[in-house]
């Protein structure tokens, strides 16, 4: 009996059963983090719009304060950096091992370049004046509190909530992007991944999509409105 147990599961193909309990327990656990992450995102979301239409006085315009154009560039290159991994998934998915690397290079690329121009943003801003407790006395944006054009009683709101919301989706980012960098070398580069088998790329993509949906709301919200 134990003999023909044996002959017979030697007999099987390479556990293909198993594999595909994997990737759908793999797909499931990443839509179980991503909706937890939805619940984080909406209150952080929610908390923002309250303080900002609750707050007594008025609300400083972006554009007076915050740099409209590179972070619109950012936000395209996000996107970008979103269309490449759908390439990417798309190239391994037709098992062109090539083009997955140059895709997934392509979307880590872009994904990186976000992170600096955010962190570039951050630096100006702060040269500026804008701080998460509000604005710095003696900078330049004390100026234009001091004139009227900011309102003094909303920018420390401004600055908490600008920061917290931001700094959060930046250190998101930042972990798809140590994320991706680690499949590429570790499995992209050895050609670990194949037609049948790429769960990696794919929960991966869910995450970095989701990441790229958020900050198209928080570019909208934050940054336009």
């Amino acid at each position: 009996m134990t003999h023909a147990t044996t002959t017979a599961s030697l007999m099987r193909p390479p556990f293909p059963a198993e594999r595909g309990v994997d990737a759908h327990n793999l797909k499931l656990g990443m839509w179980v983090f991503l909706a937890s992450e939805v619940m984080f995102f909406t209150a952080l979301i929610g908390s923002y719009v309250i303080l900002r239409f609750g707050a007594p006085g008025e609300w400083a315009r972006p554009g007076t304060v915050l740099n409209v154009p590179v972070t619109a560039f950012n936000t395209f290159l996000l996107i970008c950096s979103s269309v490449s991994m759908v390439k990417a998934f798309a190239a391994i998915a037709d098992g062109n091992q090539k083009m997955l690397k140059v895709w997934l290079l392509l979307t880590i690329i872009g994904g990186a370049m976000f992170v600096g121009i955010q962190a570039y943003e951050y630096t100006h801003l702060v040269e500026r004046g804008f701080l998460p407790s509000g604005v710095r006395d003696g900078s330049e944006l004390a100026a234009l509190v001091a004139n009227g054009t900011l309102p003094q009683a909303t920018m420390g709101l401004y600055g908490s909530t600008f920061y917290i919301m931001t700094g959060f989706h930046g250190f998101h980012v930042t972990c798809g992007v140590i994320a991706m960098t680690y499949l590429y070398f570790t499995k992209a580069l050895r050609g670990k991944y194949t037609q049948q088998d790429y769960r990696g790329i794919e929960t991966v993509g869910l995450y970095w999509h989701f990441v790229d949906l958020v900050w198209i709301i928080l570019f909208t919200i934050v940054y336009l409105i």
